[in-house]
């Protein structure tokens, strides 16, 4: 594959903890990167990772796409290589298999940046789950299954991954979440393989690579602000001019939202709009001119404006005793199953469906068909919750 932009990697355990691999190559030109897809698309198997500035910068964008292959990794800057169409290719190739940590927001970072889709994903975090541990996070699941310790520092984690250049400290700390992922992928397929739930998770992280970015939309997403439920009518009118406020000035100044005004000073100012705004806490620069005038003209605007009503959601009717009480015994009965499998139990069966059969103990066929239930759980736990089922219905008025 060449040596182009190989960096020596010096990331001691003191980071990143100690790699298997003795050099990092960083991707800093279009056709390097369409070169390594060509070669990587030769393999079976690639190991993904990304890191994004979202604690720094807004909007969010992917800053590093790493990728390993046995013996090699590489991190492609997407900051400098403009064409990211060959890893697309690379992503969504159904014969290679992508091996990811806890991939759901990976998958929405990729489709919102680029619209990338990934076929063929191994997600460890999934399998963690269905192997019963514990702990899912990266760290510690390396330290179960294979023994290894990955030291993820603080400081680098809240990093801003949009400065340049990059520290071979850095480097080494993107180069561990795909280090070991190829070992583990294999450690853990026996493992799944011995206990006969590989296609369990198979199918989960099928489902995974369905996930998709979705917008938020300009004219509500105000309301789902945290805290803003307490509000009435004429506090949401001004936390709406608010929010449109915060807006306007993350994306002047590409900072994130709780960064130019955090979501619980929006909520204080709407529920009391009318406040001295010289003691309000949480200000920053918006109480100060030339800002404070800024701030008043939109709570003005608010208060002036036509209450707003918070739209109506469907809401399920409230369970009657009984239903409860049908609703108790099958999560029990999910437990036990969850118990005998040593795993979380709500991978067993899905609440939401749990819930329709409890106010319904006969409609068990349809539940056991319901978009809701995975194919592995109608097919390993269909028959059992049929007959929790009819128990209920028989014993149903």
């Amino acid at each position: 594959m060449g040596d182009i932009g190989v960096l020596k990697s010096t990331v001691d355990a003191d980071n990143a903890g100690r790699l298997p691999w003795p050099q990092i190559e960083l991707v800093v030109a279009n056709d390097r990167l369409a070169e390594l897809a060509e070669a990587i698309s030769q393999q079976p198997v690639v190991g993904v990772d990304l890191e994004g500035n979202g604690r720094h910068r807004y909007p969010e964008r992917v800053c590093l796409f790493q990728m390993s292959i046995p013996g090699a990794i590489y991190i492609v800057d997407t900051l400098t290589v403009d064409d990211m169409s060959p890893l697309g290719e690379l992503l969504c190739d159904p014969t290679i298999v992508k091996i990811a940590h806890s991939a759901d927001y990976d998958l929405r970072c990729l489709d919102r940046d680029w619209g990338f889709r990934v076929r063929n994903l191994f997600d460890s975090a999934i399998a963690a789950a269905f192997l019963g541990l514990q702990k899912t996070g990266l760290a510690p699941v390396l330290q179960e299954v294979l023994g290894v310790e990955i030291s993820k520092s603080r400081r680098l984690q809240k990093s801003d991954w949009t400065n340049r250049p990059l520290g071979e400290e850095a480097l080494g700390y993107a180069a561990s979440d795909v280090a070991y992922l190829h070992d583990l992928r294999l450690a853990m397929q026996k493992r799944l393989d011995d206990l006969g739930r590989s296609s369990w998770v198979a199918e989960e992280c099928e489902r995974q690579t369905r996930v998709r970015y979705e917008a938020p939309d300009p004219a509500t997403a105000f309301l789902n602000i945290k805290g803003s439920r307490v509000l009435d009518a004429r506090g949401l009118a001004v936390l709406r001019e608010l929010a449109a406020l915060r807006e306007r000035h993350a994306r002047q100044r590409g900072r994130p939202h709780f960064r130019v005004l955090a979501n619980s000073t929006l909520v204080a100012l709407a529920e009391e709009p009318d406040a001295d705004l010289s003691v309000v806490t949480g200000l920053g620069p918006f109480a100060r001119k030339p800002l404070v005038s800024e701030l008043r003209r939109a709570l003005e605007t608010g208060l002036k404006a036509p209450p707003y009503d918070r739209p109506a959601t469907a809401r399920r009717p409230r369970m009657q005793t009984a239903e409860k009480q049908r609703l108790e015994e099958l999560k029990l009965w999910r437990k036990a199953h969850g118990d005998s499998l040593s795993i979380d139990p709500s991978l067993v069966w899905p609440t939401v469906s749990l819930e329709r059969l409890a106010r319904d103990p006969g409609a068990g066929e349809s539940e056991t068909m319901s978009p809701d239930v995975r194919g592995w759980q109608s097919a390993e736990f269909g028959d059992s919750l049929l007959e929790a089922a009819r128990r209920l219905h028989l014993r149903s008025p």
